[in-house]
């Protein structure tokens, strides 16, 4: 299993395209449950973050991420509330290797979606959090984090924050 990136023209375009909601009635259960340990292995592979189903081709709405030790998983995540605050802060992506810039995004938000079971959750984040979840919906709706930045630039040799709570 490979993360899809913008190197490669095919990829992007699967990249730049919105996902499909998960209709929980009709979708398979051990799908979704195979398709969420699949995104899970490959972002702690790949020492993220976060990761949506579209980066390993798989154009579904859901999406895993990891902050320190929680784990969460969103299915058909909206945002229904975005502060008027806006932090900038420096973004990289794993379908966009070795590239940076700072990104503007509110400093708070409120989402709903589903978690694996089809329950429908409701998550107020801030800080870091919540700057994860937009990036990841922003895959989701087709748009990545470089259609965003300011100050794009390549770092070859780029060490992650202990913000983010990895551990090298």
């Amino acid at each position: 299993m490979r993360i899809l990136t913008i190197n490669n023209k095919k990829d992007e375009k699967i990249l730049r395209q919105p996902t499909k909601k998960i209709d929980f009635k009709t979708f398979p259960k051990k799908e979704l449950r195979e398709l969420i340990v699949k995104l899970r292995l490959v972002m702690k592979k790949a020492n993220g973050v976060g990761l949506s189903a579209n980066q390993i081709g798989e154009s579904l709405s859901v999406f895993v991420a990891r902050l320190g030790e929680k784990f969460y998983v969103i299915i058909n995540p909206e945002v229904i509330k975005k502060s008027k605050e806006v932090v900038i802060f420096e973004e990289g992506c794993l379908s966009v290797p070795g590239y940076f810039g700072m990104v503007e995004r509110p400093e708070k938000i409120t989402i709903v979606g589903f978690d694996q079971k089809g329950k429908k959750i409701k998550i107020k984040a801030w800080g870091v959090l919540a700057r994860v979840f937009q990036h990841e919906i922003d895959h989701l709706n087709g748009i990545i984090f470089i259609d965003k930045a300011k100050n794009l630039r390549e770092q070859k040799t780029y060490e992650r924050t202990k913000i983010y709570g990895i551990k090298k």
